[in-house]
């Protein structure tokens, strides 16, 4: 599917096993004739036939046999056996197939030596090739393919090529973008213009002022464009906004360092901004001369307010995790979903909460969710402009200001709008996303900070589904996207590495073309308009009707997919002990293993200010165009299952959650448009024009989707015979005599 892996239900062990020796497969194979889809720029590296790839579904103990290729961009199977798909063609990705894989993607690879799984790497295969080949992806697949049958010199070539572009990439310019755009012509790729409504890219001084008036902080910032050409600091853009107070010689006295970034004007004058610290030294004349530079440049910042209010600044890096810990806890929560066959599910499933808790991931989320709330109750309720302080300004600073523009601003919730903030904050932001992405390996300073927004954006999607214009699958789509290194979003750690990694190309002939790299918004690169409209949220609230705001009940988060804990339970006071009540303690305790308290609100975590605040706003009806505060206790996290569980088929629900729900809103909005256009035209006495294409067209029969739609489906197998998985070839081949007669003794769906 999209992002594409294998789905669909259970299904039964077959009863017989191949009867075809793997001579005749290699005689009778038509995979050698099969050639891949390859990209503009895109070569083959090297590559093995007869090799066979086993099916989860059928707990790897039925497979498919075909070719395995790695090329300068991905490692790709390509088999003559054909699945028969319950979805539309029109749902696939452009660039990759249901068994390709993005070198980037890759995040481990093993090998399988007589039944034991071994890591490696580069320089590691000299002499014995494994039997088996395992890809762990950092989409959370897990590819297994055999390589018994293969010749052994085509297989050790195989797996050296995998191993040494996966994960031992040596430069920049050998990552695929490079490539493609340059047999490509250099031409910018997508709709582009054409766009409607357009991603504000924030490379020129025009965004930046359409932004500012938009939010009416223009009176009070300015746009600079004292570091054009990054003639004054590398790590910042070429345009940007600070207040004007700030002057240019203030700038190019701290070459860029210490001095306050415009982020977002509240309407009642304040701002958000965000600033680096600055360096500490061990000369005390020039710590006190920083100091007292920070100092006034926060003191001027309250002068220049309407009300003349104190600034507050928050200092990140001492209220929130590290990056190091920030990675740890990611590294211990996606051991959870990487999973080899089915008794590794179940096995985990026994240990689900624990491990959860254990790794942290969802506390992390908290606390930015909670850090979040506390911004907001500065600007919204005390007035108080806040300056995010952080060492590099490029990490914790651009997920906690990007997270309080969406609670506040309803533009933020459109596609275009949150589009436009991962470009202004993030891209523009300078954050390191070919350090953090890892995307040329080896490097310590990993760190899935974008994709800690994107889990809080989640969160609080779930939270407030009618708020967003864009769905989950869009979140999914985008954060798969980060490692398909054709787009410019997510290479660079800045704005100047990405200009001067394009001027100084080693090819001096293809400067003449133009050379640009696309970015990830032009989405008509990966798919088709059929997949596009599944980004749009067809129970979307765009335009409230003024005073005509009502009461939305507030849903109860599912219980299952987040941690047993309540924060009322830990709140309300103990009535006087009992036996009853003593028993009931203790059960609690014995069920749980250990009390869950880090993830409960508790009134050490906020200020009774902000408390108050929250709860104001709680009784008050939810304007889902208005400010939306998010849930930040434990029972209200949950877990992004369509990211992490999409590829485990033991938890698809055939028919059912909330992809059903997501269908049938799609048929009802489908009617309602349809409806209103034949109102129209009897309004307006017009004759019916040709029906257009329906935006929110429902998908399928509901009874045929799963739970991974649109990236998994239910599968029919094909009744043809697979290879063997034993190792006993004598035993594992049946009789001509025995074969079964229909396919209904085969045990297939």
């Amino acid at each position: 599917m999209l992002s594409l892996g294998s789905g669909g239900g259970k299904t039964a062990k077959p009863s017989f096993v191949s009867y075809v020796s793997p001579e005749e497969i290699k005689k009778k194979d038509g995979n050698d004739d099969l050639k891949p889809h390859l990209l503009p720029g895109e070569l083959v590296i090297c590559e093995a036939n007869t090799v066979v790839k086993y099916s989860r579904e059928d707990s790897l103990q039925r497979g498919f046999y075909g070719k395995l290729i790695c090329t300068n961009f991905k490692i790709s199977f390509l088999s003559a056996e054909q699945l028969v798909d319950d979805v539309d063609q029109s749902y696939r990705n452009k660039l990759m197939g249901e068994n390709d894989i993005s070198l980037l993607c890759v995040d481990q690879i093993f090998g399988v030596y007589d039944d034991k799984k071994k890591p490696l790497l580069p320089g590691a295969i000299k002499n014995k090739i494994p039997e088996k080949l395992l890809l762990y992806c950092k989409d959370f697949r897990v590819f297994q393919f055999g390589l018994r049958y293969s010749k052994e010199e085509d297989a050790r070539r195989l797996i050296r090529g995998i191993v040494h572009h996966c994960l031992n990439p040596t430069s920049l310019k050998c990552l695929f973008a490079f490539s493609y755009v340059g047999p490509a012509g250099g031409l910018k790729v997508g709709p582009g213009a054409e766009r409607e409504p357009s991603t504000l890219m924030f490379e020129t001084k025009v965004d930046w002022k359409v932004e500012l008036e938009r939010t009416g902080g223009l009176l009070s910032n300015r746009i600079i464009s004292i570091n054009e050409n990054y003639r004054l600091d590398p790590r910042l853009p070429q345009f940007f906004a600070v207040p004007s107070s700030v002057t240019d010689d203030d700038i190019k006295k701290h070459k860029g360092r210490g001095i306050p970034l415009w982020c977002w004007s509240h309407a009642s004058g304040c701002a958000l901004l965000k600033m680096t610290t600055l360096p500490e030294t061990a000369d005390d004349s020039t710590l006190q001369t920083d100091r007292g530079w920070t100092d006034r440049v926060l003191h001027v910042l309250g002068e220049t307010h309407p009300s003349n209010h104190m600034v507050r600044t928050e200092v990140l890096s001492t209220t929130l995790p590290t990056l190091q810990e920030i990675q740890a806890s990611y590294n211990r929560f996606k051991q959870l979903f990487l999973m080899d066959n089915a008794a590794d599910f179940w096995e985990s499933d026994i240990k689900w909460l624990s491990t959860i808790e254990n790794a942290n991931w969802l506390e992390i989320i908290r606390q930015c969710l909670k850090k979040a709330l506390d911004i907001v109750e500065c600007l919204e309720h005390k007035n108080t402009s806040v300056v995010l302080m952080e060492e590099n300004c490029s990490d914790l600073c651009c997920v906690i200001a990007s997270l309080v523009q969406v609670i506040i601003d309803p533009h933020f919730r459109t596609i275009s709008g949150f589009q436009s903030l991962i470009q202004k904050e993030w891209v523009m932001g300078c954050h390191c996303f070919l350090d953090r992405c890892n995307h040329l390996r080896g490097n310590d300073k990993e760190a899935p900070v974008f994709l800690l927004l994107l889990e809080c954006i989640w969160q609080l999607l779930q939270q407030y589904p009618p708020a967003f214009e864009f769905t989950e699958t869009y979140l999914t789509i985008l954060s798969d996207s980060m490692y398909i290194p054709i787009f410019s979003t997510f290479l660079f750690n800045s704005p100047h590495q990405k200009d001067n990694t394009q001027m100084l190309y080693e090819d001096r002939n293809i400067l003449s073309r133009s050379l640009k790299l696309p970015t990830v918004w032009e989405w008509s690169v990966q798919f088709e308009n059929s997949v596009q409209a599944l980004f749009y949220n067809p129970l979307y609230i765009g335009k409230p009707k003024p005073g005509n705001v009502r009461r939305t009940q507030r849903v109860k988060p599912q219980r299952q997919m987040s941690l047993p804990s309540s924060p009322s339970y830990h709140s309300r006071p103990s009535p006087k002990k009992g036996f009853l009540r003593e028993e009931t303690d203790n059960l609690i305790k014995t069920f749980l293993g250990k009390k869950i308290s880090r993830l409960t609100f508790t009134a050490e975590d906020s200020s009774i200010d902000c408390r108050l605040f929250y709860e104001n706003w709680c009784s008050k009806p939810i304007d889902h165009h208005g400010l939306l505060l998010p849930l930040h206790n434990g029972p209200a996290l949950r877990v992004w299952a369509q990211r992490y569980l999409r590829w485990i088929p033991e938890v698809q629900i055939l028919g059912g959650s909330s992809t059903i729900a997501l269908n049938k809103a799609c048929e009802i909005a489908d009617e309602i448009k349809h409806l209103q256009t034949k109102v129209s035209e009897r309004m307006l006495k017009k004759q019916a024009s040709s029906p257009s294409a329906d935006f929110f067209a429902p998908f399928q029969q509901g009874s045929r989707l799963s739970t991974t739609f649109p990236f998994g489906t239910l599968r029919r197998h094909s009744i043809k015979p697979r290879i063997p998985v034993s190792t006993n070839l004598s035993m594992s081949f049946g009789s001509m005599e025995n074969l079964p007669d229909d396919e209904e003794e085969l045990g297939l769906l």
